[in-house]
């Protein structure tokens, strides 16, 4: 049996060291790293990924990501998933978010970080 999208990215970023995995409130798979969300899936079809905004406008303006289905001012970006050719994009995206310093371990103004808006769905 051949291992859904969702299936092959959470078996990748689950792998990495810290990450943990567990039912997204809105529904859906969400990863973390101690508190902090790296962002969830909405099964095959879905990535939602929080980022300071800044961060937001360059993954949208170099086409890696959308802004939020939901929440666009906000520096959540959303990616929709068509094929397994998006699983590589989707993949980096979690890790850009795993290995970014967040608040607490630089400093980090209130405009910059996503994490103090509004949860999307």
């Amino acid at each position: 049996m051949t291992e859904s999208i969702q299936q092959q990215i959470v078996r990748e970023v689950s792998a990495w060291p810290g990450v943990t995995i567990g039912p997204h409130r809105f529904g859906g798979i969400e990863f973390r790293f101690g508190r902090r969300e790296l962002g969830h899936l909405h099964g095959s079809l879905l990535a939602d990924l929080p980022f300071p905004v800044r961060v937001r406008e360059q993954l949208v303006a170099a086409g890696r990501a959308e802004p939020h289905h939901v929440l666009p001012e906000s520096g959540w970006v959303s990616y929709s998933i068509h094929d397994a050719s998006d699983l590589v994009r989707v993949v980096a995206l979690f890790r850009m978010n795993y290995e970014r310093p967040w608040v607490g371990t630089r400093s980090q103004d209130s405009s910059d970080a996503a994490s103090s808006e509004a949860e999307p769905f």
